[in-house]
């Protein structure tokens, strides 16, 4: 079973892309599900990751607040703005420019610690982001998205800080309290829990896509090169911002894997939930979650390959 659970998270990207290719091809197998079956998914992820973090992983936030703020701040500026920026230069429609916003307003991607890991970057500082920016996520996604789309699309922020707390930061919160009293069974669930997270996610993409099929097969070429540059161009300003402050080579890998990987699926689950009269909002979000886990597979190898002193 470990074995198995192994190989699930290893090739996190390609079940990720085989779900996305068979809800394009049978979309009809899952229009039953419900489209909040999405948030009780990406609830199952967030627990997840809340049953692998620990006080010590937010020692480096005291320790090295410099590094965990630069990263920050590098997350939500470049993403944001790269989203706004891809989406006037293409004339995307509003749905569509909706959903690559929420992408670029959503906090760093929960794969990216292993990305990270792989790419022998500083995965205590990737770790440390990770939580922060989820954490900050309540107050600054619905800010971002209001002010980036706020003028075309209505944008409840109340509305989109009660769901991000609902969503990510309780089940995290549960899955702290429930490691700090069954730390045994939890040490136990540690090799199964990235598996069970990846096909979570291979499920939200699947029910987006498959929601939306006929759409994204009339017009799904613009919006997939738009999302593909805006992983690209994250994952290099990141590393930019790195080498500019002249960072040692992990941290720049770190910042790199950090900006450059979103939670998209929390931005599909919000276009869900907020956007209902914007169908086409939840696609970007589903594309991303495809393609970051197939890029940041390359990055790591490229990383992986060079010289990390």
């Amino acid at each position: 079973m470990k074995k198995l659970c192994h190989y699930i998270s290893e090739f996190m990207g390609l079940l990720v892309l085989a779900s996305a290719v068979l809800a394009l091809v049978f979309p009809e197998t899952l229009s039953v599900v419900p489209p909040k079956a999405i948030n009780y998914l990406l609830g199952v992820v967030m627990f997840g990751m809340g049953l692998t973090l620990n006080l010590q992983d937010f020692k480096v936030v005291f320790s090295r607040p410099k590094d965990v703020i630069t990263g920050c701040l590098a997350q939500f500026t470049i993403m944001p703005l790269l989203a706004w920026g891809l989406s006037r230069l293409f004339s995307l429609d509003e749905a569509l420019a909706l959903g690559v916003v929420l992408v670029g307003c959503c906090p760093g991607g929960t794969a990216s610690n292993v990305i990270t890991y792989l790419a022998k970057g500083d995965l205590a500082l990737s770790v440390g982001m990770t939580g922060v920016s989820t954490l900050l996520a309540p107050f600054l996604t619905p800010v971002l998205t209001w002010a980036l789309a706020g003028k075309s699309v209505d944008v409840n922020v109340t509305n989109m800080f009660l769901s991000i707390l609902w969503v990510v930061i309780l089940p995290i919160v549960i899955g702290l309290l429930v490691k700090w009293l069954w730390p045994k069974f939890t040490e136990k669930m540690t090799d199964y829990l990235p598996a069970f997270s990846s096909i979570a996610i291979a499920f939200i993409v699947a029910i987006v896509i498959a929601a939306n099929a006929s759409k994204l097969s009339a017009g799904g070429l613009v919006i997939i090169l738009v999302v593909v540059l805006h992983n690209i161009c994250g994952l290099g300003l990141g590393y930019l911002i790195g080498r500019l402050l002249r960072l040692s080579e992990p941290k720049k890998r770190a910042i790199s894997i950090e900006v450059g990987m979103q939670n998209s699926g929390l931005a599909s689950s919000l276009a869900t939930i907020h956007f209902a009269a914007y169908p086409l909002a939840s696609i970007p979000g589903a594309i991303f979650s495809v393609w970051h886990n197939i890029s940041g597979a390359l990055v790591a190898r490229v990383f992986n390959r060079a010289p990390s002193g």
